[in-house]
């Protein structure tokens, strides 16, 4: 999270960026979806459906199955119980069966995002102030690489509330199933048919 320093007009509260990232391992390409209210997760699944919807379906038109690679804090959390209700939610309209691999306790450096993107952003806008949305966006959108990295980058305008909470009903109601191996980081979140 970022803050300008300055404060909103219309709120009257500082000015933030909250990049959530998409790291497509295949073709090496990346999404960055910038909020500017909260890091929650609602927000974490608002950037996958906007990838999707952007992006993901036109590249995997076939796809009936997405595999998500995920740390295993914060907005989308193993424990998170809003992440899986939203991922309920993405998985049933989009049709896909939605696998999630978090990345153990601890270890959210071995995630792929942070070596193979957010480094190389980061190093794009060292020792550029941050000073508002468009440069932001604009230096995310401009990191490349020589092995081919292009990164897609957008502005989410939506607010988040914090604090939401899902019922233990709400998530027995939930068509999630634990892997064999570890089900607490490892799940399958299918479409649920009404």
């Amino acid at each position: 999270m970022y803050d300008f320093g300055e404060k909103d007009e219309k709120t009257k509260k500082i000015k933030k960026a909250i990049p959530y990232g998409i790291y497509d391992i295949l073709k090496k390409q990346g999404f960055v979806n910038v909020g500017i209210d909260a890091n929650t997760a609602e927000f974490a699944v608002a950037s996958l459906t906007t990838w999707w919807n952007t992006t993901g379906r036109t590249e995997y038109a076939e796809a009936t199955e997405i595999l998500l690679f995920a740390d295993c804090g914060s907005s989308n959390g193993y424990k998170n119980k809003l992440w899986k209700y939203c991922l309920q939610q993405f998985a049933s309209q989009t049709g896909l069966i939605v696998h999630v691999c978090h990345y153990p306790p601890g270890t959210s450096k071995w995630n792929a995002i942070e070596h193979a993107m957010f480094s190389f952003i980061t190093i794009n806008w060292r020792a550029r102030p941050l000073v508002a949305y468009e440069v932001m966006l604009e230096l995310i959108r401009n990191t490349t690489t020589k092995t081919g990295l292009k990164i897609h980058a957008m502005l989410d305008t939506n607010t988040y509330a914090k604090g939401k909470k899902i019922t233990d009903e709400q998530m027995r109601q939930l068509t999630i199933y634990g892997d064999e191996f570890h089900p607490e980081w490892n799940y399958t979140i299918k479409p649920q048919t009404n």
